[in-house]
């Protein structure tokens, strides 16, 4: 019982030390909405009615949560070599403004051909994207937090030249955007319901994203490398070759929830493509400690999150940014738990004890230190000579000395 106890304390802590940031976030943001003269357990029971509370407030969450789930993949991936990536909402825009764009050149092909050819161009150029952040590490030694974090204001700069220039709708006169997509070229729902496909794509790039980083060459050498750099290299690990394509897949999800977001949800490109879905992703990465797999739940209950600040704002007059305050107490609760992990020893797996070498038999007091080599002889074929063991050539080496100096 204590083995098995043993070998879960590890998960038991990854699990118990997110769950104490949540509950201090918790309590600082109750003391936050009463300042504003609300009740916090009303407020955190409007924000379930709104998140979970009925199929309407299910399906925005769950709608919410799709590019959340990959914009954390572009964090979650990058993180697991090392990388501290931050790009995802540059990516996410720009994913989308090329989605938009093919999306408005392909109307008289079929509707397969033209979701297939959006989502891989928002791929392709998202994947690029962060591509830049890792070029920039690899072959010139640029911080790739500093970099991809000052990628992101390039791309809003690119996406609101783009959209009020060369692709702007002429009918869009107030908000400048593209052509928006016809309704029968939307992205389809699933299965009937109020979501659509991107939610299900989401899962699905979660998933695969496992298998590559646990179940792969690829993710042992990745894993190799997020351990120790050196290491990887004296192994012959290529190191740029690494780092430039986990980089290439983690912007290509980015760019496929932006592509999403246009097909799915707003139809064309325009400056709200920027709502922070890439900044909030990094959140979900941190929370899910980079596992794929644990993106998807923790997405989900982001999305709630999300979705509950308009009844948040009607119901009890909150600003309309106090889920961002949420987020942002969250984020900084978890950065202060990270410190927490090896500190507690009940959480640790204990060491394994530590092996003596085997004893080696005793000669018995005052036997000849030839009788190791008559016991031998005996033991030993006929025909066959035993070798001598070190105490008898240590006991014969003077006396074969003597005989030579003799000599």
């Amino acid at each position: 019982m204590a083995i098995a106890l043993n070998r879960f304390k590890p998960a038991l802590g990854a699990l118990l030390i997110p769950t104490l940031a949540v509950a201090v976030t918790m309590i600082l943001f109750g003391i936050f909405v009463t300042l504003y003269h609300c009740d916090p357990v009303q407020t955190y029971a409007l924000m379930y009615k709104g998140a979970f509370g009925s199929s309407f407030s299910w399906g925005n969450t769950l709608e919410r949560a799709a590019p959340l789930m990959l914009t954390a993949l572009c964090t979650a991936l990058p993180a697991r070599i090392g990388l501290v990536i931050i790009g995802g909402e540059g990516a996410f825009v720009l994913g989308g403004l090329g989605a938009a764009a093919v999306g408005t050149w392909m109307t008289p092909e079929p509707l397969w051909l033209s979701l297939v050819a959006m989502s891989l161009s928002g791929m392709v150029v998202g994947g690029a994207w962060i591509a830049l952040a890792g070029v920039l590490r690899t072959y010139r030694g640029v911080n790739e937090t500093i970099s991809s974090l000052l990628l992101n204001y390039i791309a809003i700069a690119l996406l609101n030249q783009i959209v009020e220039g060369v692709l702007r709708d002429p009918a869009s006169l107030n908000k400048p955007s593209t052509i928006p997509l016809a309704d029968d070229r939307m992205l389809p729902v699933m299965f009937g319901s109020e979501v659509h496909w991107s939610f299900g794509f989401g899962v699905i790039a979660c998933v695969l994203c496992w298998i590559l980083m646990n179940r792969s060459r690829f993710g042992f050498a990745a894993s190799m490398l997020g351990g120790n750099a050196r290491a990887a290299q004296l192994n012959g690990l290529s190191i740029g070759r690494l780092v430039l394509i986990t980089c290439v897949i983690a912007g290509g999800a980015a760019g496929l929830a932006g592509a999403f977001e246009v097909s799915g949800e707003q139809g064309c490109a325009s400056a709200s493509l920027a709502a922070g879905y890439g900044y909030t992703g990094i959140l979900v990465a941190f929370l899910a400690r980079q596992q794929p797999l644990a993106i998807i739940p923790i997405a989900v209950v982001l999305g709630g999150i999300v979705a509950s600040g308009g009844l948040l704002q009607r119901r009890e007059h909150l600003p309309d940014a106090s889920v961002k305050v949420l987020e942002g107490m969250l984020f900084l609760s978890i950065l202060a738990s990270e410190t927490l992990y090896g500190r507690w020893r009940w959480f640790d797996a204990p060491s394994p004890p530590a092996t003596s070498p085997a004893p080696q038999p005793l000669m018995p007091l005052g036997e000849p230190p030839h009788a190791a080599t008559a016991a031998a002889a005996a033991a030993a074929p006929p025909g066959h000579a035993p070798e001598p063991t070190a105490t008898a050539a240590s006991a014969s080496a003077p006396a074969t000395a003597v005989s030579d100096a003799k000599s």
